[in-house]
């Protein structure tokens, strides 16, 4: 993947990958809603796409169901008749319950009815997974493969990794994929890591404070697999394509300084901002010198060739048939659901700072890459479906799964909740998730403003 210095367009492909994400996401986890409860004749009076206080972009009624679009794009909603959700239509549970309401159907159905949402969610996860191995595989970047080692930015060099060296285990077990080597050291709690340098094996201990500190950066400064610099694309204000530098050049040193590696040249650039430097290039075969102005970002706009295998390096790639890619999108689903569950406990031990780890709409769009790239759109979309049923079977008022306790409890007892109480229960569970929402965006908001 290749990805410009500067990328005027690229916030604009995050946010509409996460639209469209979402929305499917969003859209199919209300039918897993919708569908049950018509099946069991309940009157669902909306079904909206995104939240509409005021008014809607689109609505048309069809039958009893206004299907709209609401304004606000994040979410959305069916109202099911007779039941307390975030619309707190008081006055129609003042009435007498009606045949066609959710309230007057049996407990199994009304816990059919709300865990729908989150079964189509975990389904669509795994069918997503499914297509993923099939279409694409799996790839990965094993540590043998490493050409010229890894990159220590602060954080590796706080325990003891140089540039150069090869992470070839963390606890004992194999690296699968140096990419996501920062995952591999939050999720599985690193304690120790076997490493390559000249050849030679050694062993580091790894703190106990480390993973803390992994996870306050999200792997952001810690290690990056190490390559040579070639350039593969300039942005508008380029300085450096303006001196004559063309795509498929290596830089190879700046002034007298040699750079046969990206971190090279960035060490060899640095405090030399609105300076000029003399770039070596290497382009078919000869060796040139070209004057270059860094701009007041210390930058020549150039885009670092990031695709590894155009850099000689060996991706591993498992193909699957249909038949076997089904088994392990399968397991991938699941595996995907235990890391992530695995990060939500580092937030209970103290792993991981929850003022690190919250975010808002904005910290999850940009996840999503800055070019439209369909393999990271689907797998993010297959993990937010995953993530989206855990989070919404969790036993909170206001999500499915407090609903869903409620109607096991009186499968259980015989005692239904009074609709009171399931009022107060309600309006408790909004202020609590409304109040974790603003809290993420104010993370995120002072992270921005930094």
């Amino acid at each position: 993947m290749t990805v410009l210095a500067i990328d005027w367009n690229g916030g604009l492909i995050q946010a509409g990958q996460f639209v469209l994400s979402f929305s499917i996401l969003v859209v199919l986890h209300e039918l897993g809603h919708f569908l049950p409860a018509r099946w069991f004749k309940c009157r669902v009076e909306k079904f909206y796409l995104f939240f509409n206080p005021g008014f809607s972009l689109f609505k048309k009624k069809i039958g009893d169901t206004e299907w709209g679009i609401g304004w606000i794009p994040f979410g959305g909603y069916v109202k099911i008749a007779g039941m307390v959700d975030e619309s707190m239509d008081k006055e129609q549970m003042k009435l007498p319950p009606k045949e066609d309401e959710f309230r007057a159907k049996p407990a199994w159905q009304r816990l059919i009815v709300m865990l729908g949402g989150v079964t189509v969610n975990v389904i669509l996860a795994i069918i997503i997974f499914i297509g993923i191995m099939w279409v694409w595989g799996e790839e990965n970047l094993p540590a043998k493969n490493l050409k010229y080692g890894i990159v220590a930015d602060s954080l590796g060099k706080s325990i003891g990794l140089q540039d150069g060296d090869v992470i070839t285990k963390v606890n004992d077990k194999d690296v699968k994929n140096t990419i996501k080597i920062a995952g591999e050291f939050i999720l599985n709690d690193a304690k120790n890591i076997t490493i390559l340098r000249n050849g030679v094996e050694q062993q580091i201990a790894v703190p106990s404070d480390f993973v803390k500190a992994l996870n306050k950066t999200k792997g952001e400064n810690f290690v990056h697999v190490r390559t040579p610099f070639f350039v593969a694309g300039f942005d508008k204000l380029s300085t450096a394509e303006h001196a004559g530098v063309k795509i498929g050049d290596q830089i190879i040193g700046v002034d007298s300084i040699a750079t046969p590696f990206h971190n090279d040249y960035v060490a060899a650039v640095k405090g030399k901002a609105r300076k000029t430097i003399n770039l070596s290039l290497l382009r078919n075969n000869d060796t040139l010198r070209v004057p270059v102005e860094l701009n007041n970002d210390g930058k020549i706009g150039v885009a670092i060739q990031g695709d590894f295998r155009k850099l000689g390096f060996l991706i591993e790639t498992k193909k699957y048939s249909f038949f076997e890619a089904i088994p392990a999108g399968y397991n991938q689903c699941w595996s995907s659901l235990g890391r992530y569950i695995a990060g939500i406990k580092q937030l209970f031990n103290g792993k991981a700072n929850p003022n690190d780890s919250l975010g808002s709409v904005i910290s999850i769009g940009s996840v999503y890459s800055k070019v439209w790239d369909w393999q990271s759109f689907w797998t993010l979309t297959a993990l937010f479906s995953i993530i989206l049923a855990f989070m919404n079977v969790l036993p909170i008022p206001a999500l499915d799964g407090g609903h869903a306790l409620f109607c096991v409890y009186e499968m259980i007892t015989g005692k239904k909740p009074s609709d009171k109480f399931m009022e107060y229960a309600q309006t408790a569970g909004m202020i609590l998730l409304l109040g974790l929402m603003v809290y993420a965006l104010g993370l995120d908001f002072m992270r921005f403003f930094k």
